[in-house]
């Protein structure tokens, strides 16, 4: 059998099902009415998602099938803590907690060494990030790092990362320099319990403000997106994104007090 062969025993991975975004969403509203079947074909439904993203690390030195498997744990928890009702397509939510689960189970296989090319290669773009600051004023994305200095974005990500060390539940899954999420940010028991009337109000007041604003809240605290994924997004600098979720948090609170 193949190293970077993916086998789900019972399952053909070329003949998966992929459920419709309407599909999904009938599929979560009887998950919320206890239906425990629902949940399992929502996870079944999702499959092709994990082995997309699983086979962005094939010339990694692990077993994809151990990928999988911790691929589907992060699948799971995005299924258990989705929240249909912000609008927001499932596959965009549960991106970055598949990809979270990936990501540690990489670093905890190689945080013992980590090669001296990827190191050098985290401080080149330390360097040129703070040069270019200083020279520019405003901090460079990972497009530009890249074409400056040879390299894949994805090198710059994974260098950058391979600095951090893990610590428990409060390892770094994400890090490009800017704002970092922590595994604990990503975990459904890690979330605090809201009253219904605490819900509906936060709802109410993210409707009130500024479209821009709610589109930074929304894709910084229930997506997870960092402050610079947004800022490449947008076309616009990662100091912009700061001020008007700055501003956006404040406008929140006066509409909650």
């Amino acid at each position: 059998m193949s190293k970077f062969k993916v086998d789900i025993p019972g399952i053909d991975t070329n003949n998966l099902k992929v459920l419709t975004n309407d599909e999904m969403m009938e599929l979560f509203k009887r998950k919320s009415s206890g239906d425990e079947l629902a949940k399992d074909a929502i996870v079944n439904g999702n499959l092709k998602l994990v082995l997309s993203i699983i086979s962005k690390f094939r010339n990694k030195d692990i077993d994809m099938n151990d990928l999988f498997q911790v691929g589907c744990i992060g699948l799971i928890k995005a299924v258990d803590n989705f929240d249909a009702s912000y609008g927001v397509m499932f596959s965009t939510y549960a991106v970055p907690l598949i990809l979270g689960e990936v990501k540690r189970l990489i670093r905890t296989n190689t945080s013992i060494r980590v090669a001296r090319s990827i190191r050098d290669t985290a401080y080149k773009v330390l360097k040129f990030k703070e040069e270019y600051s200083n020279l520019y004023g405003v901090e460079p994305n990972n497009k530009t790092i890249a074409k400056s200095l040879g390299i894949e974005e994805y090198e710059i990500r994974d260098a950058l990362e391979a600095l951090q060390d893990p610590v428990s539940i409060f390892e770094p899954i994400y890090n490009d320099g800017g704002d970092t999420i922590y595994l604990l940010d990503q975990l459904g028991e890690a979330k605090k319990p809201y009253l219904k009337e605490d819900t509906i109000a936060l709802k109410d007041a993210l409707n009130k403000i500024k479209k821009r604003e709610r589109d930074i809240l929304v894709g910084r605290y229930i997506i997870g997106k960092t402050q610079s994924e947004i800022a490449e997004d947008l076309g616009v600098s990662q100091a912009q994104i700061s001020r008007i979720e700055s501003n956006a948090i404040k406008n929140m609170r006066k509409l909650l007090e």
